[in-house]
């Protein structure tokens, strides 16, 4: 498990423990053992199981955890995920963080799987954003894989993507080609991707060197259709990607305009919890 999740699963239990757990140091014996399994009452994709596991066993290291599904599968209402068993006071104390992180990354998964399927059939693949829980954004875009989704760039370093406020700053064709030429100078690995709101602005981007992807941001469906038709008959063929007035009614449509990725920001910033319980045997 990385350092930021490490630190995470800290924080979590500070924030809820505190200076101690009274109701389970007053009200549960001491010595008291039990069997407790954590299962679905509710149909979805299960994700942040090795993190649910990690919060018990950094609760107490002597509690036994079976981790019964992998992140990924498809679990119905009644499916037990987890099985733990030992100390009643340390698997209360662990409780609710463990089911908050796993609530909420099978949440996240549960809704990338059905942004997924609107997609089957046709090129195009799901994108998370950058729009994560801040400090959550390594979980988050792991439970987006174990949805079926893809990830985009994990911050501002690992690729370039010039927006409509960068542009304003600096639109010239022959600027943004020089930008890009130092920038794959200094660091070649990393990708750049250019936003177009307009089918003028694809036109120009294509004629640039260095481009990976672009953006069609807020585009109709037959603006999309022919931006690819633009990009296709091009010498150079970056990536598209669409963004903006993406939901579950419209991501079919966009999809079959032949687009390679659809970006949706509500897999992260707008997931349902997954409804998940905790029972004593």
């Amino acid at each position: 498990m990385d350092a930021v999740t490490n630190q995470l699963i800290d924080l979590a239990l500070q924030e809820d423990i505190g200076t101690g757990d009274v109701t389970s140091k007053y009200f549960v014996p001491e010595d008291k053992q039990t069997e407790s399994s954590i299962y679905a009452k509710a149909d979805g994709v299960v994700a942040g199981l090795d993190v649910a596991k990690e919060v018990f066993s950094r609760i107490d290291a002597s509690l036994n955890v079976v981790v019964l599904k992998q992140d990924g599968d498809p679990i119905a209402y009644g499916d037990h995920v987890l099985e733990i068993s030992g100390s009643a006071r340390s698997i209360l104390t662990a409780e609710r963080t463990a089911l908050n992180f796993l609530q909420r990354l099978s949440g996240i998964a549960s809704q990338t799987a059905e942004y997924v399927r609107m997609v089957e059939g046709t090129v195009a693949r799901v994108l998370d954003t950058r729009k994560t829980t801040p400090g959550w954004r390594a979980i988050e875009k792991a439970a987006v894989v174990a949805g079926g989704g893809s990830n985009h760039r994990m911050g501002l370093y690992d690729r370039a993507m010039v927006k409509d406020n960068h542009l304003v700053a600096e639109n010239k064709l022959e600027a943004l080609q020089d930008a890009i030429d130092r920038l794959k100078q200094d660091q070649p690995d990393v990708e750049v991707e250019l936003e177009a709101d307009t089918l003028d602005q694809v036109k120009g981007f294509l004629s640039l060197d260095g481009v990976d992807h672009l953006l069609l941001d807020n585009m109709s469906n037959e603006q999309m259709k022919l931006a690819v038709a633009m990009r296709d008959a091009a010498d150079r063929k970056p990536l598209l990607e669409a963004s903006g007035g993406v939901n579950l009614e419209t991501m079919a449509g966009i999809a079959r305009t032949g687009v390679d990725f659809i970006s949706v920001g509500a897999l992260t910033h707008s997931a349902v919890a997954l409804d998940l319980s905790l029972e004593f045997q």
